[in-house]
């Protein structure tokens, strides 16, 4: 993809924002694929390529503009945790993100769909105290970002991304690199990133690197409509939000909102002109479905 064109920026103008895919871990766990300790579902791509093809296809069958890749734990950080810990099968990084790539290739071939490489925080989502140096996050970001981008992903979705040290180093190995991408972000019902600071010094920090747009990840509704409130964006930005039940960190995930239900906040978030809008975790293509039908309600009035 051109860095100069931004589908985001055409989608923001136009008021019918991209749609993005739902879940992928939560789901294929939900059909009986294990998951891993370290590795999450990623593990997945080589284990059961096949069912994660038909997830990318169903999300695609239901309207999706874009979808991400099945490599949300392939990073260099999470590959070494689970050699370390686990060392039940040898991965090579690289060709462990190259088959994810591929999978999600195999599935838009023949559509002008959009491929978006999930690129992780380094450690856990929701770790507030950090051990890693700076150097280990430079050293996870850029290979992981690299590889993702040179295997043919459009642009990087950096996703749930909470500390801003880490943000910072994102944001800049992009810009260094000259590699498109989005920031997502991740707040609790403070508006507080888990390092501390504002979700707004987090925006500021990211919009200095010019990404595609900024995005707001796994966030319950109740505390995404309270922030999307109180602020006016003039940027391009979107919104995915968790619909599964019980605690962020519990080991499964269930979806707590029906798609008729999600139908009805992405209604409500839409009068704020998103970029794109999608779901994170417990959502499920039939979600998908929902935001595709409503938008394209909207268009016929």
């Amino acid at each position: 993809m051109d860095v100069l064109f931004n589908p985001f920026s055409i989608a923001r103008r136009t008021k019918r924002p991209l749609i993005l895919d739902g879940a992928i871990g939560s789901l294929l766990q939900a059909r009986g694929v294990p998951k891993d300790e370290y590795l999450w579902m990623s593990l997945a791509s080589i284990t059961s390529p096949e069912k994660v093809i038909e997830l990318h296809k169903e999300y695609i069958e239901a309207g999706a503009d874009i979808i991400t890749t099945n490599t949300f734990r392939t990073n260099p950080s999470a590959k070494k945790e689970y050699s370390t810990n686990s060392g039940n099968m040898l991965i090579d990084l690289h060709g462990f993100v190259s088959k994810s790539v591929e999978l999600a290739k195999i599935a838009t071939e023949g559509t002008p769909v959009l491929i978006a490489g999930s690129n992780p925080p380094a450690e856990d989502c929701y770790q507030r105290e950090v051990k890693l140096t700076l150097n280990d996050y430079y050293w996870n970001h850029e290979l992981h970002i690299k590889k993702l981008f040179l295997k043919g992903c459009h642009f990087i979705l950096n996703e749930t991304q909470s500390h801003l040290i880490e943000i910072e180093k994102i944001s800049r190995i992009c810009d260094k690199e000259d590699i498109p991408f989005v920031m997502s972000l991740f707040f609790d019902k403070d508006f507080n990133l888990l390092s501390g600071q504002s979700v707004d010094e987090a925006i500021n920090l990211v919009l200095k690197y010019k990404p595609l747009a900024i995005g707001f990840n796994c966030i319950s509704s109740e505390t995404f409509l309270s922030f999307i409130k109180e602020r006016k964006f003039n940027f391009n930005w979107g919104v995915y939000l968790n619909a599964g039940s019980g605690e962020l960190t519990d080991s499964k995930i269930t979806a707590c909102i029906s798609p008729e239900e999600y139908q009805k906040i992405i209604r409500k978030i839409l009068k704020y002109n998103p970029s794109f809008i999608g779901g994170c975790c417990g959502t499920t293509p039939d979600h998908i479905r929902k935001i595709k039908e409503l938008l394209d309600e909207r268009t016929v009035n």
